[in-house]
This record gives structure tokens, C-alpha cells and sequence, in this order.
């Protein structure tokens, strides 16, 4: 068992103390471990005969553990359908549960933590939970043959049957389910051929959590209602920087159900006996703010600072250099040709999760216990047990539902986890506290996307094809209060640039970034850097394109000829091909391509563009991808469909401005997102595939705004250099 340290044994322990502690005590971390591993471990005693991603109930019925959150992504449809498939389990009994947290089982291959992001909840999962599904198996055919006195090639499984054919004999998982649970698990079971699956890549794979979530019956935070529960909200600065200087509860505490006011290190929380006193009494609160350290710049000011500092003007900050990210060739050398200089501009953006993020903790008596929907457990465990002081291991988390992320609830400080903490641990008595945060809270006391800026300068041949490529890129880096300081270039700032097949297509090479230190919080946002390198490569590549007088699919054809990016040309024919672009568009419309790769994925979008009294309309977008094997082929295309109308919203409307250190945008009627009714019809076409499976989630969101930008060029002959779209 566990040793949990007081308060004093802790005192003094740093972040790296405290992990390190936690896998010494717990045992070594495993990823991507058979079932026989995990099992030799001593998982099966505490998970069961068939290790932790795997229950099978006296029914029969499957019940697939996943260590990966549900907040609307569809993965537990897929992740249960990589299971079924290898055991051959009947589909229509087959439920998913969320893992509990525990790193050293349930450690995602590649992020170390237990965690859900970067698209990667099905690729991460392909081979270990292929593994698990067909230990379970091999542990029925051995359990059926000794039974039946028959060889284990003889005996087949089909809808969670056992049957030996020559014999005539068969036999349900839950009738052999006491015998297999006494077979040793394989260490390395035998994997189907995928030209025999007959579950995966069908549309039979549907989500598991719809009817759930249809008839209210899933839980999500705001669901959470427990005996003697308290809710807390938290007046924030409004100024990020900013700390309490004083405050007086006096009329707070007046409000009807209020129980207490306390400081904590964000601000003041007001705790009550529900979510409107919570509310009132926080209005009521008088916070006087020490703003000495506060962030009082404006978002047009720094801005203008990045297109200086892009543009070799102005004095850079203290301790801030350019970094170079790809270089190729000898810069310094001229080239000759013609030069085509331009420049984008990119808005910090808010995350907008549908839900606002909220928790429910408990705290007392050297125990310590979260409800709510955990992006990454690993580090909400970690930052819990800094505030409480006890190792990450003993800080229970049950994982629920969760109303959207993208990027938003994983953050290397467990913003609002750690409030909720906080208060709870104030409170004791392992008495249940429900933070709260509102939406404006959300979109003022958050974090966003970066401000960026991108200054391409570039030399083309005779023929219009690039020779030279010099590029800067200015953004905040997204790894400040990470636990591991990225040395050197974060890659998140440039990803998208780097590596791209136009550079790999370009002779010379100098990219270089530029990371200054600005006291706003950022944060990963769907699709993280590719939802401004994207926009930049592929409008860039379309004005190229039209100058030299060429069709933009013909000319991003020879270049990606030319680098050898044989997925690229794939998926553009393939879109080409479905958008009719060969014919002319409809009267009053255009076409716009564009192609990127993120997360291991490759996707091409053609969007059908309008203006409609000045603005841009999207009627119809055609999209194909090649995402390696499409588990589920209905929810690649949903995934297609939601990340095109996130990024969408973002490049038609979204922005967030600010004044003097304050932010100007709170809610939907200033940070405008997109209707219904301006949803355009989306067309997936998943191009075949026997790799392994790679990202969905995000890969979409990227490429439509430089599809909408291209259809514009090609309407009106006007580039797009900022975002969003529709100005004011």
C-alpha cells in the first residue's frame, strides 16, 4: 500500500520529487504492455482475469475499459471496436467504462502520462488493446479445447460463441467463462489479419454513449449532486498577473446560503450551499487588485510588436532570440528569380467548449478525491497532491463525461482543478465542493490560442516554383510551467512549417521562430499549431500558384512530386476527383483547395465559397483523408464534419481582443461562433488504407480555412493576410 505524506513530508518537494516518488512506490510504468504483462505484474489480481482493459460479466456481456476520456470525439465506440474485433465479442453486448487513474497501468506510449490529446486516443490504443482482445480469446479457445478434448486450431469464435465444428459443440462466453478465467493470459497473443475483420472499418461501429446522452442519462459535472455538497465560484482578476491585494466579504456573507469566502491563490472563492447564492455572493464581493505585476498591454500592441520584431525592426525582448527550425542550402547566397513577400496575422482565439470547466473535490483526512471530466488524470493527480501533500497515486479520480475540450481542460497547472482543490481543502471533512466556473469566466480567466505572426519571403524559378524560402514565425511558446522546459525550439509553434513538402520541394531554406515570454496564458487549441502554419502554407502555395499562372491542384502536384509526399498527392487527386474540380463551379461560387497533414493524418478539403453582402458563405466542402485504418468509417466522417465547422467558426468570426490587459470578449454575443443555419454540407472520403490508425479529431479543423481563403483568391483575386474573416 501506498505511504501518504503529511504535509511537513512533502514541504519543499518539487514537481519531479513527487513523480519520481510516485513510480517508485507504485511500481514501474507499462505501456503498450500485452495482457500477459500487465498480468505478470500482478494486475490480475487487482483487474481481473483479463487485465485492465478488459471485464467479462457472468452474461456474457463485454466491458471495455478506457483509458481515454469521452467529451465528444466518439473514441470509446472506436476503442471498444478494436477489442470486439480481436475477440470476436457480439458487438450489441458490448458497453465501455472509464479507466480509473492509474499512470502506470493506463500511461498513454509517447505522452508518459494517462491522458487523452493530440488525436491520438485510437492510434495510441490500436496494438495494446488489439493484444488485450486477443489474449481474452486465446484464454476461450484454450479454456473450450481442454474441455472438449479438441485441438485449440479446431475451435472458432464468432459473437461471443466458442464452437468446434467437428464435434458440434459450442459454448457462450459466460458458460466458459469460469475455465477461461483460470488460463494463463498469452504474452503474445496472435493478431488477426486485417483482411479478415469483419467489425472494423464497418459502419456497424457506431458510438456507444448516443443513447445515453440522448435520454440524459450520462453524467457529466454539473451532474454531480452529492450528500452535503457545497458550490464555490471564484472572483478572478481581471487582469491576468494580477493578485488579491484585500478584500471584504462582509456583504457576500449576508447572501442568503453563502457558508464561506475564502482567499485562494487565484482569487477569492465563494463557497454556498448552491450554484445561485454562489453567484450572488460573488457579485457581492469588494476585491481590491494588486495589479504590479499585471499584464496592461493591448492585443494590437503586441501584434505590432510581432510584425516589427518579423520584419528585423524594434529591440527584442530580454532573453529572446530567434531560433532556427528548418534550414536547407546556403540562405546568404542570392537567388535569382522573382520575389513574393507576404504576411499573416492570427487573434488569440478562445477554446469555447461547450461546457465551462467545472469540478468536484474532496479533501480530508490525508485522502483526496476528484470527480469530473479529466483530460489528463496523470497531471490533475500530480497538481492535487502538491496542494494536499500525498503522493499522485493516492489521489483518486473518477473520470466522467465532458461537454468539449479542444486542448482547453489538460493544462501543466490544472487551472480550475487545482481551485477546486483549494477550496475543498479548506473546507475538509471530505466534504464535497463543486467549483463552478461560468462562461464568462471561462473566456476572461482562461486560455487561448496564441496571437501569431508569419512573414514569408520567397523566390520563384522561371516557371513559378519556389527556389527560396525564407520564413518567420512570432508566437508565445505553449510549454511555459511545463514540469519538462522544451530546449530550443517548441515544436507546437512551427509544426505544420517544419517538415512541410514544400519546403522539402525548395532548394534554400530559413525558418526561424521567435518565442517571446507575454504574462497571457496559452494553450494548446484544436489542432494546436497547424491552425495557423496550415492556413499560412496552403494560402501562400494558391498565390504562387495563380501568379505563375497555373491550376493550384496542378501546381501542388509537381511539388509534391517533387518531395516525394506520395499521401499528399493521394488525397488531393482523390479530393480533386469527388469536387468535380476539373468542371466550373456553379454561377456566383468558386473553389478553394487545401492540404495538410497533422497528427500522422493527411486530409484535403475543397470548399465552395459565396459572397454573400461582402462576407463569405461556405456552401459545400469535399474532404479526403487518410487516416490509416478507419475503424469506424461514420465517425471519421463526424469528426471530419465537427472539425470543419470549429475551424469554420474560428476563421469566419473568431478573436479575442484586448484592452489594456482586460479582455473584451465573454460570451457568444461577442465571441461569435457559427449557426446552424451557416453549417455547410460536408463530403468525407476516406482513402483505403492498411497502416495503423492515426489522428481524426483535429486534422480536419486546420484545412478549412485556407480552402475558404483560396476560394476567395480565385473569386475576387484578393489574399487573405489576418483572421478572422468577417472584420469587427
Amino acid at each position: 500500500m501506498n505511504k501518504i505524506l503529511s504535509p511537513r513530508e512533502t514541504q519543499g518537494a518539487t514537481r519531479r520529487d513527487l513523480v519520481v516518488g510516485a513510480t517508485l512506490v507504485g511500481g514501474a510504468l507499462l505501456v503498450g504492455c500485452s495482457p500477459g504483462d500487465l498480468l505478470s505484474v500482478g494486475a490480475k489480481d487487482d483487474f481481473g482475469a483479463f487485465g485492465p482493459f478488459i471485464k467479462i460479466g457472468a452474461d456474457g456481456a463485454v466491458t471495455v475499459i478506457s483509458k481515454h476520456i469521452e467529451f465528444g470525439q466518439g473514441n470509446h465506440a472506436g476503442l471498444a471496436a478494436i477489442v470486439a474485433e480481436e475477440l470476436d465479442a457480439d458487438w450489441t453486448k458490448v458497453i465501455v467504462e472509464q479507466a480509473p487513474a492509474i499512470a502506470k497501468v493506463y500511461a498513454n506510449t509517447g505522452m508518459g502520462v494517462q491522458g487523452t490529446g493530440g488525436s491520438s486516443a485510437i492510434s495510441n490504443s490500436w496494438t495494446q488493446l488489439r493484444q488485450a482482445g486477443a489474449g481474452a480469446k486465446a484464454m476461450f479457445v484454450e479454456a473450450a479445447a481442454n474441455k472438449w478434448n479438441a485441438p485449440v486450431g479446431e475451435i472458432t469464435v464468432k459473437d461471443s460463441v466458442v464452437s468446434h465444428a467437428k464435434n458440434g459443440r459450442s459454448a457462450t462466453f459466460a458458460q466458459l467463462l469460469p475455465e477461461a478465467g483460470k488460463i494463463a493470459p498469452p504474452k503474445a497473443p496472435v493478431l488477426k489479419d486485417p483482411k479478415t475483420f469483419t467489425l472494423i472499418g464497418t459502419d456497424r461501429v457506431r458510438r456507444k454513449d448516443s443513447q445515453a446522452k440522448s435520454d440524459g442519462t450520462a453524467r457529466f459535472t454539473q451532474d454531480v449532486q452529492l450528500p452535503d455538497m457545497l458550490v464555490a465560484m471564484v472572483a478572478h482578476a481581471p487582469r491576468y498577473g494580477a493578485k488579491v491585494g484585500s478584500f471584504d466579504a462582509t456583504e457576500a456573507k449576508r447572501v442568503a446560503g453563502v457558508v464561506e469566502v475564502y482567499q485562494i491563490p487565484t482569487g477569492v472563492a465563494v463557497v454556498a450551499q448552491n450554484t445561485w447564492a454562489a453567484r450572488k455572493g460573488r457579485e457581492a464581493l469588494k476585491v481590491t487588485w494588486d495589479e504590479a505585476g499585471a499584464e496592461k498591454a493591448s492585443s494590437e500592441t503586441m501584434a505590432a510588436n510581432y510584425r516589427q520584431w518579423a520584419a528585423g525592426k524594434g529591440t527584442l525582448p530580454e532573453k529572446t532570440e530567434w531560433q532556427a527550425f528548418e534550414t536547407k542550402g546556403d540562405a546568404a547566397k542570392k537567388v535569382n528569380g522573382t520575389i513574393f513577400e507576404t504576411t499573416y496575422d492570427f487573434p488569440f482565439l478562445s477554446h469555447a467548449a461547450m461546457e465551462p470547466m467545472n469540478c468536484v473535490a474532496q479533501v480530508g483526512a490525508g485522502k483526496a478525491k476528484l470527480t469530473f471530466g479529466s483530460q489528463i488524470p496523470t497531471v490533475d493527480q500530480l497538481n492535487t497532491a502538491k496542494i494536499v501533500g500525498m503522493l499522485p497515486g493516492a489521489v483518486e479520480i473518477e473520470t466522467l463525461f465532458a461537454g468539449g475540450s479542444f486542448g482547453r481542460r489538460a493544462n501543466f497547472q490544472s487551472d480550475y482543478v487545482a481551485e477546486c482543490v483549494e477550496i475543498a481543502k479548506k473546507v475538509g471533512k471530505m466534504r464535497p465542493v463543486k467549483l463552478v466556473w461560468t462562461r464568462e469566466d471561462d473566456m476572461a480567466a482562461g486560455y487561448f490560442r496564441p496571437l501569431t505572426h508569419h512573414a514569408v519571403k520567397i523566390t520563384v524559378d522561371k516557371e513559378g516554383y519556389p527556389v527560396s524560402w525564407r520564413h518567420r514565425v512570432v508566437t508565445q511558446t505553449l510549454m511555459k510551467g511545463s514540469p519538462m522546459p522544451t530546449k530550443g525550439v517548441d515544436e507546437t509553434t512551427v509544426e505544420g512549417t517544419k517538415g512541410s513538402p514544400y519546403l522539402k520541394a525548395t532548394p534554400v531554406v530559413d525558418a526561424q521562430v521567435l518565442m517571446p515570454d507575454v504574462n497571457i496564458p496559452v494553450l494548446w487549441w484544436r489542432a494546436v499549431g497547424a491552425t495557423h502554419t496550415a492556413f499560412v502554407m496552403e494560402h501562400t502555395i494558391d498565390q504562387l500558384a495563380r501568379k505563375a499562372g497555373k491550376d493550384p491542384v496542378a501546381y501542388r502536384r509537381t511539388l509534391y512530386e517533387k518531395a516525394g509526399a506520395t499521401r499528399h498527392l493521394a488525397v488531393l487527386n482523390l479530393v480533386a476527383e469527388k469536387a468535380g474540380w476539373d468542371k466550373p463551379a456553379s454561377a456566383g461560387w468558386s473553389r478553394g483547395v487545401a492540404v495538410h497533414e497533422s497528427f500522422g493524418t493527411v486530409v484535403a478539403q475543397v470548399a465552395e465559397v459565396q459572397l454573400v453582402d461582402g462576407q463569405p458563405k461556405v456552401g459545400r466542402v469535399v474532404t479526403a483523408v487518410d487516416c490509416g485504418t478507419a475503424i469506424s468509417p461514420d465517425q471519421v466522417a463526424a469528426q471530419m464534419e465537427g472539425g470543419i465547422c470549429y475551424g469554420l467558426s474560428a476563421a469566419l468570426y473568431g478573436k479575442v481582443t484586448l484592452k489594456d490587459g482586460v479582455v473584451e470578449q465573454t460570451n457568444f454575443d461577442t465571441y461569435r461562433v457559427l449557426r446552424n443555419s451557416e453549417a455547410p454540407t460536408v463530403e468525407t472520403h476516406i482513402l483505403p488504407s492498411g497502416n495503423a490508425p492515426s489522428g481524426v479529431g483535429e486534422p480536419g479543423t486546420p484545412v478549412i480555412a485556407p480552402a475558404v481563403a483560396n476560394a476567395l483568391l480565385a473569386l475576387n483575386g484578393q489574399a487573405t493576410t489576418s483572421l478572422p474573416f468577417v472584420k469587427g
